[in-house]
């Protein structure tokens, strides 16, 4: 045993596993997409959904948002809105189905729909955790570390707005900041949330910008994008409907998506709250069409179920799965883009946050995803970001896009004249069809380690997290900020100062 380990400490040094990671590309999904139901089914789904919309309706909390919406032709009774069925498919029909979104340097460009896939990295949650520290509250250093995680990571094709909330930074001014922070340490398409009018103008003024465009420019070419969240059941709040109403108007990307918890907010059947998120997705997406036709818009689907005993989120489930397929076809059945996530329900980066990223993954790749939000770094249900799952995430994303490429089945690599040179009971290590092929034949991970025992045991015995922790600060280490022209920064940095000056937007508090 010593001798072997005398040879093995004469290992070259660890191989720079970042720049050898996979390059920057965009997934296609190239398989069929599975179908959960049938036809008949996914047209029950549909017809239950619009019967919602015709006899309940669904709350617009905002009164510009009715007096379109009535003009539009649907049924308004103070802030209820029913909607008859021909009027949705009329509506959602202008939607494109496939377009250009459009990233701060051009080769960061992204396909948006059609059979295209775009993996981001986690959003929103006001913990984080890693990089040798334990849970902590969001905070603007690990804001601005997991931006650039988010720039030097090339599974992560853009950054789903905060991937940890920055809450040191005062709500008024946190948008200001953060935009340029998004902005300057990435050049990768950013986000906005909407949570105010003004916040939504300042980051497109800041994208445009950024961007070296004029304003004519930015709203013939989508260039950022938000989320707006239906208030499960049946509610569209102010804010979201202002951020529709700013950023569709610009012809700027909104992702339509209701939050449905089965047996929560929505009924606990599977198929129930499928129809409850289709009729509040169908309602928010036709009320952007309604805002401006043509203007891009993705149909986002967001149902999993809850634990019955605790009421706790659960996530990465068989529910979950099958939501994801269906919502896909929901999605194909009105050719719309479809949104999904990468979700899980652990405390720490352990074996169930990765078995139940796996299941969320496959259904919403299966499912025929367009956009994977929260694709890299979610943990707690949403609550935490871990610097060592994104790492775990990316890689696991790069094989989803490796196991997505066709199979070429040619002369080559059909491989008869090597199997005829190595004959029986041979190997094929040394042939020349190997040694033509090996650094570039398979798929080469970044955290899986697959030595034998001995080599591990001697390395330390290091597991999947404590390896993608080193992998992370590589990553940080990796990490340029990419070049702006100097005019756009100072007239982006110009536009901070004064936002700030001004004392950005107006807070309660």
């Amino acid at each position: 045993m010593s001798a072997r380990r005398g040879q093995r400490s004469s290992r070259p040094k660890v191989r720079d596993v970042i720049a050898e990671q996979p390059p920057w590309e965009q997934p296609r999904m190239l398989l069929d997409p599975i179908r959960a139901v049938s036809d008949d089914e996914l047209e029950a789904i549909h017809q239950a959904s619009l019967r919602v919309l015709a006899e309940t309706g669904i709350d617009f909390l905002d009164d510009t948002a009715c007096r379109q919406l009535a003009d539009a032709g649907a049924d308004v009774d103070g802030q209820r809105v029913r909607f008859d069925p021909d009027l949705v498919e009329r509506l959602i029909s202008t939607a494109p189905h496939q377009f250009t979104l459009h990233g701060r340097d051009p080769h960061r460009d992204l396909v948006f729909g059609g059979d295209h896939i775009i993996y981001t990295s986690v959003a929103s949650p006001p913990f984080v955790t890693g990089l040798g520290r334990d849970r902590r509250d969001g905070n603007r250093d690990d804001y601005r570390n997991l931006i650039k995680m988010g720039q030097v990571l090339n599974a992560i094709h853009t950054v789903a707005g905060y991937p940890v909330e920055p809450m040191d930074l005062h709500p008024s001014i946190r948008h200001l900041e953060a935009t340029h922070d998004m902005l300057t340490l990435s050049d990768k398409v950013p986000f906005v949330y909407s949570l105010s009018r003004p916040r939504n103008l300042d980051a497109i003024e800041m994208t445009r910008i950024a961007r070296g465009i004029d304003e004519a420019t930015i709203c013939e070419q989508p260039s950022i994008y938000s989320v707006i969240n239906a208030s499960t059941p049946l509610r569209y709040d102010t804010v979201m409907l202002h951020g529709i109403q700013e950023m569709s108007a610009r012809n700027q990307l909104i992702i339509i998506t209701p939050f449905t918890l089965a047996g929560a907010m929505a009924p606990v059947t599977v198929a129930g709250a499928l129809v409850l998120q289709n009729a509040e997705a169908l309602a928010g997406i036709a009320y952007t069409q309604v805002v401006r036709p043509g203007a891009p818009v993705c149909y986002g689907g967001f149902t999993s179920n809850v634990d019955m005993r605790s009421g706790s989120p659960a996530f990465g489930t068989p529910e979950y799965w099958k939501a994801c397929l269906v919502s896909g076809q929901l999605a194909r059945r009105y050719r719309l883009p479809f949104r999904s996530s990468n979700v899980n329900a652990s405390n720490s980066v352990d074996a169930q946050s990765a078995y139940e990223s796996v299941i969320a993954i496959w259904g919403a790749v299966m499912g025929g995803v367009n956009l994977l939000l929260h694709g890299a770094g979610w943990l707690e249900g949403g609550l935490l970001t871990s610097y060592e799952k994104m790492v775990i995430d990316a890689d696991l994303l790069n094989g989803v896009t490796e196991m997505l490429k066709p199979l070429v089945v040619d002369d080559a690599t059909l491989a008869v004249e090597a199997i005829a040179e190595v004959g029986p009971a041979g190997h094929f290590f040394g042939t020349a069809h190997t040694r033509e092929r090996y650094t570039s034949e398979h798929f080469q991970p970044m955290v899986s380690s697959w030595t034998n025992f001995e080599n591990w045991d001697d390395t330390g015995r290091l597991e999947a997290h404590q390896r993608a922790e080193k992998l992370a600060h590589q990553v940080l280490a990796a990490h340029e900020e990419p070049p702006m022209p100097e005019d756009r920064r100072r007239e982006l940095d110009e536009f901070l100062a004064r936002r700030v000056a001004e004392g950005g937007v107006e807070t309660d508090y």
